[in-house]
């Protein structure tokens, strides 16, 4: 390879990852599967938990830091124990917990809002300041 070549092929890969780092700051608009992959509700109410997965997806959108997950994920485990299924919400965390981590590849991850691989960082008061203003609109 010429060393014009390897020039190229690195200004390349420097204009991506500039791009990466000014994208990663962008808010997504919020969006919501209700409980991805499982059941809003049981067979006579079929949205008997479902405001408890919108409020846990709100969480989800923002990210944040490894405490404030599992802060999102005992508080749906909670809100879905008061709907009287006590047997499901072990499920639900169980699920939660493994496929919901910010390094997997799906819609509904940690932090889905921000550009993938955000990862457990705390929001910034600019990020703060972003989603109060999303979520006025």
């Amino acid at each position: 390879m010429s060393k014009l070549s390897s020039r190229r092929a690195l200004a390349g890969l420097l204009v991506l990852a500039l791009a990466a780092c000014a994208g990663r700051h962008r808010l997504r608009p919020y969006t919501t599967d209700g409980c991805s992959l499982s059941p809003d509700g049981t067979m006579k109410e079929k949205d008997l938990w479902l405001n408890c997965c919108e409020a846990h997806d709100r969480r989800y959108w923002t990210g944040g830091t490894q405490a404030q997950r599992l802060g999102a994920d005992l508080d749906m485990r909670a809100c879905i124990a008061a709907t009287g299924q006590p047997r499901l919400v072990d499920w639900m965390l169980k699920g939660t917990r493994v496929g919901g981590g910010p390094y997997v590849p799906a819609g509904f991850r940690w932090g889905y809002g921000w550009n993938y691989l955000r990862g457990y960082e705390p929001l910034t008061s600019a990020e703060e300041k972003m989603i109060e203003e999303t979520e006025k609109k």
